[in-house]
């Protein structure tokens, strides 16, 4: 974004100096034309050391110039849209305009130099290209130096013309010359102090922002230590996690088989010697239903999933699971749901088919109950799932390895469980299933 206050200045000199040079040119050619109206020019001609040729010329290229100039300032300031390119050409064919413009003049007045430069400064960024600029202009201003030049060359000189006046009209003559030079000079300055402050608020910007880049790369620093003890400390918890879940898998798989057995055992001792036949295909039931357990912990070490969730549905998981425990104990296990199609996500099936199998085996193992009731329902986006058997139930509720373990399961789901022993014993969960989703 551009400096208003350099805009300003550059706008202002460039006023100053097309006054000052129409002013140089017009004075003269009004003053020629006024020494020979008065038949003065034999006289002012043994006073002077040369005159120009053709002053109305002079002017007349002075003024096509100054047309140039404010053309290329104008192209340059509002038409450039920040092209490097057409910048550095203007900024350059000023420079020769305002050398012709001098030329034309005589070399009486070189200020127009101080407005390019001004331009030139404004234009480049890096401190060697001003640096160049500023250097190029001080040479320049000398090298075009009406005293210096005129040691060797015969110029006319534009103070000769203002003494062709009065003593009171040279003095201001001469006031207005040295007031419009000085000005110029004083918004050259001016441009440089304001280059000065822009560049120096540039650099105090720059040492901001490399202070808070440090700040910045401190807290960096201190983020990548705190987020490597993060990700061990992450790490660790994977591994407590997991090991807790296998955990769980294990003891879920071997506690329901163990006690089946248990129960079928019984039901075997209770029976053998009424009915030894009853007691043989009570015996294979067992078999199979230890070789399953044996089979599903093999997976659960492998895999972490219930086999029967490999082989089949929810829903027939559920069933084969139920179907087991009443075809090898005297326990009877009544299962309903009002849920058409029991699909979900592996996590969510997994979850609910091990707290199923908790809940009966601790019903069994721990309630003696003769009689379990599972019952599965929607309500809302909520999945419930209530078991209560008609065990001895519990008083004080001391959550063990298998509770402890339903309540994991559940709350990964960020769901809910409660247990009440006042009447039997009752579980209710409550999972916030992801209905939307389809599972194939």
């Amino acid at each position: 974004m551009k400096d208003q206050r350099t805009q300003f200045v550059k706008y202002a000199m460039l006023f100053i100096n097309i006054i000052t040079i129409i002013f140089i040119a017009g004075f003269v050619y009004y003053t020629s034309t006024r020494i020979y109206d008065f038949y003065v020019a034999r006289d002012f001609l043994a006073s002077v050391n040369a005159i120009p040729w053709k002053p109305q010329l002079i002017l007349a290229k002075v003024l096509f110039l100054l047309c140039l100039l404010v053309a290329s300032f104008i192209i340059r300031e509002h038409y450039s849209a920040g092209h490097v390119k057409i910048e550095y050409i203007t900024v350059i064919a000023d420079f020769f305009v305002c050398i012709i413009i001098v030329y034309y003049l005589d070399f009486n007045y070189n200020g127009i130099l101080f407005w390019v430069f001004a331009n030139g400064l404004s234009y480049i960024a890096n401190m060697k290209g001003k640096l160049a600029v500023t250097v190029l202009a001080v040479l320049s201003f000398v090298a075009t130096s009406y005293d210096l030049i005129s040691i060797r060359i015969n110029l006319y000189s534009f103070s000769d013309y203002i003494t062709f006046y009065n003593a009171n009209t040279q003095q201001y003559l001469f006031g207005l010359q040295n007031g419009l030079t000085l000005t110029n000079m004083l918004l050259f300055i001016m441009f440089c102090t304001f280059v000065i402050q822009t560049q120096k608020g540039t650099i105090d910007e720059v040492n901001q922002l490399y202070d808070q880049l440090s700040d910045a790369n401190q807290e960096l620093k201190s983020a990548n230590i705190k987020l490597e003890k993060y990700a061990d400390m992450k790490e660790r918890m994977g591994q407590t996690k997991e090991r807790n879940r296998l955990a769980r898998e294990i003891h879920d798989t071997l506690g329901h088989t163990l006690t089946g057995i248990a129960a079928g055992i019984d039901a075997c001792i209770t029976v053998i010697d009424d009915s030894p036949e009853t007691t043989k295909q009570q015996l294979e039931v067992i078999s199979n239903v230890t070789r399953d357990g044996l089979n599903e912990i093999r997976r659960s070490v492998n895999q972490l999933r219930p086999d029967a969730l490999e082989r089949f549905s929810l829903e027939e998981a559920i069933g084969k699971m139920i179907d087991d425990i009443n075809g090898m104990a005297t326990t009877r296990v009544y299962f309903t749901s009002d849920i058409d199609n029991l699909k979900f996500g592996e996590d969510e099936e997994n979850a609910i088919y091990r707290v199923i199998q908790e809940s009966v085996t601790n019903s069994m193992r721990h309630g003696h109950a003769s009689q379990i009731w599972i019952k599965i329902n929607k309500d809302y986006s909520d999945f419930h799932i209530h078991i209560k058997d008609d065990g001895i139930g519990c008083k004080e509720i001391k959550k063990g390895f298998g509770t402890r373990h339903i309540v994991e399961r559940v709350e990964m789901l960020n769901g809910s469980v409660s247990f009440d022993g006042s009447n039997g014993f009752e579980t209710e969960v409550v999972i916030p299933i992801r209905w939307g989703e389809v599972y194939d």
